[in-house]
């Protein structure tokens, strides 16, 4: 019976640990990646200036991450 209860508290304990939010990563040249699969990306912003971006991916061994960087936003014009 102690290991039945064991069993389930295990399960529920896996359960709450997997809904966790996940920490943002912010990433650096030197970073070494292990992308091995994109899940989403948010948009980028209609400004002409740098700014952030968050990429959620899986790595080789099926842990989500969520990487934010920084790119050109879509708002300049070369006119």
């Amino acid at each position: 019976m102690k290991a039945l209860l064991l069993l389930i508290a295990s399960v529920f304990s896996a359960a709450a640990m997997a809904d966790e939010p996940l920490a943002v990563e912010h990433y650096s040249y030197s970073q070494h990646l292990d992308i091995a699969h994109v899940i989403s990306t948010t948009d980028i912003a209609n400004v002409c200036a740098v700014v952030p971006v968050r990429m959620t991916y899986e790595d080789a061994h099926g842990q989500k991450h969520i990487l934010e960087y920084r790119v050109m936003g879509n708002g300049c014009s070369n006119s």
